[in-house]
């Protein structure tokens, strides 16, 4: 089996799915392939409040670090760099700025320099590429994050206010795994718990 999630850096509901998904895999024996979906480009021409746009661009900064990583170092890099990063930013509540993936990169034991690539645009036709298949993947315009099983549909989602403990954490991951098996499946939504 395989689980792959596309993911913003800047969003916490994002953040609490990947350690939900994190925490599965884990009891699964299984491997998560991280991809990267900005909120940024997802937003590209939209009238959005002022807060979110900065947000989303120091995202994209944190993106261009991320999928460098990917590039030099592989997904175990990634892996640890992002929740590094998700850990100071949806934990200790800091501003997503160079100072934070500075010490993200630290604790996740990287190279220093790959700070670098924050402001190395070139990195976004990596980061554009892989939000694009996460989109095609779904199908429609979604959100952050997008999880797929195995090489079925992506879904956006799905959105969890906190991590589950592990068997309602397990029953949650079988009943996304039965759904993305089911082609004529496409929605399901109810009201948005607040973030715990």
């Amino acid at each position: 089996m395989s689980i792959t999630v596309w993911f913003d850096p800047s969003c916490p509901f994002t953040w609490r799915t990947s350690r939900w998904v994190k925490d599965v895999a884990a009891r699964q024996d299984e491997k998560v392939s991280w991809r990267f979906l900005s909120l940024a480009i997802l937003n590209e021409g939209k009238d959005i409040p002022d807060n979110y746009r900065q947000a989303h661009q120091r995202a994209r900064a944190a993106l261009r670090v991320l999928a460098a990583t990917d590039e030099r170092l592989g997904q175990d890099a990634v892996d640890r760099l992002y929740t590094a990063i998700g850990q100071r930013v949806h934990v200790q509540d800091l501003v997503l700025d160079k100072d934070v993936l500075v010490a993200a990169l630290a604790e996740a034991e990287l190279p220093a320099e790959l700070i670098e690539a924050a402001d190395d645009a070139e990195l976004d036709r990596i980061v554009r590429a892989s939000h694009e298949a996460g989109q095609a993947r779904v199908g429609t315009e979604s959100g952050s994050p997008v999880v797929a099983i195995d090489d079925g549909p992506g879904f956006f989602g799905p959105v969890i206010s906190s991590v589950p403990a592990p068997d309602d954490a397990d029953r949650l991951f079988e009943a996304m795994r039965l759904l993305s098996s089911v082609r004529e499946f496409s929605e399901v939504k109810r009201a948005r718990d607040p973030l715990s």
